[in-house]
């Protein structure tokens, strides 16, 4: 009954994405509940973990326990209401990870770090 509740959980997880990055962008929302809705956002898109992943257990460790961590604690510090109307505007607008520009910061960094290395090796 156990594994029910957490793969429900997941699932709920996996919805409130979205309205939590809604949630962000609010002007009702706290400050601190923004830190963590922006870490958890940008730890989801980005392709550099804590842990990484070819570490065998660990490397996969780390997302399933830090990425749903961060979410749930922004959805406890965003108010209802606004929690309320973001899962609406969600609803309504359809929102969901489909909008292919959002990776553009993440691959800048990933180019920097690239030439940056070659720039190393090269000498």
């Amino acid at each position: 009954m156990r594994s029910i509740d957490l793969k429900a959980r997941a699932r709920q997880l996996k919805s409130d994405i979205p309205i939590v990055f809604l949630a962000l962008k609010d002007r009702e929302t706290p400050f601190l509940a923004k830190c963590f809705a922006g870490a958890a956002i940008v730890y989801a898109l980005s392709p550099i973990d804590l842990i990484p992943d070819f570490i065998p257990v660990l490397g996969y460790l780390d997302d399933l326990i830090l990425l749903p961590g961060l979410i749930a604690i922004a959805i406890k510090l965003i108010p209802d209401e606004v929690m309320t109307r973001c899962r609406n505007e969600s609803q309504v607008r359809g929102i969901g990870p489909k909008k292919w520009y959002y990776a553009l910061p993440v691959v800048a960094v990933w180019i920097l770090v690239f030439v940056a290395v070659f720039k190393i090796c090269w000498r």
